[in-house]
Formats: structure tokens, C-alpha cells, sequence
């Protein structure tokens, strides 16, 4: 279940940031984020008044807040790579955010099978694999840095996750939408303007926020079934969601490497679903 779980968080996720990255290409990624994460907040809202869950441990909450700063700087980093850069390179890069909770959980004690292993190293060569072609070139540095910001924030928001998902998923998930739309409401009394949103991105920004919501949700309650470890590589793949769209809807080329690296990935999931 826990295996499951992950990979539904990646599909959710990979499709969130397709969206996510096709949209800011016409309006702000700040815009974006903003509104997907008000959307967001509203379906946590009301998942969790449903379910009962506001009288959980608050031991959630400094997790909480803690994950929504970094996701934001992550996802703000991520969404304006994605406006200059290509989806299929800028998105697999993202995916080494994985090493953040992986190495936590393996210091931790947190060891996975052999096949597990296998699983997790194939997973992560398909990832590079899919993303070499261009790490080379002064015109992709921009995009390739704030890539890098982008991993760095989004591998602590996904460890700050798990350990507030040990309280409560749907609260650490509700707690965090709260601290970003307060963030958002502060931005944007700041810059007064939503960025030239119109009607038509009603549609996309409120699939963002639903898909990204239910990915979270999705991600912290495998956290709690299984290992860290295997967890953390399987919900870190979405960024080969996002490439294959990308592919598929804006006819993005992928070099033959990359196609591998994607098959290579795959590879990856199965030995660690397999091992589970």
C-alpha cells in the first residue's frame, strides 16, 4: 500500500507541474502557486472537518510550517525554471531532491532490502539519465540553477513532511496550506496584482491545487507505512510524469538517452515495489 500510495503521489504530482509550468508560461509562476495553493487549502479545509481530524497531536504544526516555506521557495524555483527551460530537462533534475530525505533515512537507520536497493540506485541513474543531454551550455545555467534551488527546498519539505505526517498527513498537509495562503496574502498585499489572471486559467490552477493537495495527502500517509527510504524515491518521480507529458502534449524532443533513462527509472520502481 505504501508503495502504491507514493507512486500516486508522483502521478499527481507530475501532472500538477505540467499544468503548473504550461500555465506560468503565460502568467506569473507567484500567481501560479498562489491561487493552486488557495485551491488546495480549501479541499484540505474541508477533507478535514469531514474526517474530524482538527483535534490531532499539534505536534504537526512546526513540520507544517517549516515544509510550506521550503516547498515554497522550491516551487516558486521550479515553476520559473520550467517558464525558460525545457519540462523534459529542468523537470528530472528536480527529482534530486529525493537525496535530501533518502540520505536522512538511510543515517537514520532506515535500511531497504537488497532488491529495494537495486531498485532505488536504478531509480536514481534513470533520473540523471533523463536529465544529461543538456547540463552543458552557458544559455541552460539559469534554468539549471534554479533547478537546483528548486531540489534543495523541495527534498527538505518532503523530510519536514514525513515527520509531520508521523502526527497527522492530513493535518501537516492542512497546516501547511494555511501557512501559504497567510504567505500568499502578505505577497500579495505587497504587490497588489494576481498577475494578469484570467477566466481561462480558472480550470488549470484548480486542477494544480487538487492534484498537488492530493498528492501530499498521498505522500505523507505512505510515509507512515513504509520505509522512508523507498518512499521517498517513489514519490520523487514525478518529474518522468512530467517529461512524458510534456512530451506527449507539447511534442517536447527527448533524445534516445533520455527515453532510457525513463525506461531505466521504471526499472527502478518495480525492483522497489517488488521488494516491498
Amino acid at each position: 500500500m505504501a508503495a502504491l500510495l507514493a507512486i500516486s503521489s508522483s502521478l499527481m504530482w507530475g501532472t500538477a507541474d505540467f499544468l503548473g509550468g504550461f500555465t506560468s508560461r503565460r502568467i506569473p509562476a507567484l500567481a501560479v502557486y498562489g491561487l493552486s495553493q488557495a485551491v488546495g487549502f480549501v479541499v484540505l479545509v474541508v477533507a478535514a472537518t469531514v474526517t474530524m481530524s482538527w483535534g490531532a497531536d499539534p505536534g504537526y504544526w512546526p513540520w507544517a510550517i517549516v515544509s510550506s516555506l521550503l516547498g515554497l521557495v522550491g516551487m516558486l524555483a521550479f515553476y520559473a525554471a520550467l517558464s525558460i527551460g525545457p519540462m523534459g530537462i529542468v523537470s528530472p533534475l528536480v527529482a534530486l531532491s529525493v537525496l535530501v530525505p533518502l540520505s536522512y533515512s538511510l543515517i537514520r537507520g532506515d535500511i531497504p532490502g537488497g532488491v529495494q536497493i537495486l531498485g532505488i540506485i536504478a531509480a536514481i541513474i534513470g533520473i540523471l539519465l533523463a536529465s544529461g543531454p543538456e547540463l552543458s551550455g552557458a544559455e541552460s545555467a539559469k534554468p539549471l540553477v534554479l533547478a537546483g534551488i528548486a531540489a534543495l527546498g523541495f527534498g527538505g519539505m518532503y523530510l519536514t513532511m514525513a515527520e509531520g505526517s508521523a502526527y497527522s498527513p492530513l493535518m501537516t498537509m492542512t497546516g501547511m496550506r494555511v501557512t501559504t495562503v497567510i504567505l500568499f496574502i502578505v505577497i500579495l498585499a505587497k504587490v497588489r496584482t494576481f498577475g494578469g489572471v484570467q477566466r481561462r486559467d480558472a480550470l488549470p490552477l484548480i486542477a494544480i491545487g487538487v492534484f498537488d493537495a492530493g498528492a501530499n495527502v498521498a505522500y505523507g500517509v505512505a510515509t507512515t507505512l513504509g520505509l522512508l527510504s523507498t518512499t521517498a524515491v517513489l514519490g520523487s518521480l514525478y518529474p518522468v510524469v512530467t517529461a512524458i507529458l510534456a512530451a506527449i502534449v507539447l511534442h517536447e524532443r527527448l533524445r534516445a538517452v533520455q527515453y532510457a533513462g525513463v525506461a531505466v527509472a521504471m526499472a527502478g520502481v518495480v525492483m522497489i515495489s517488488a521488494g516491498g
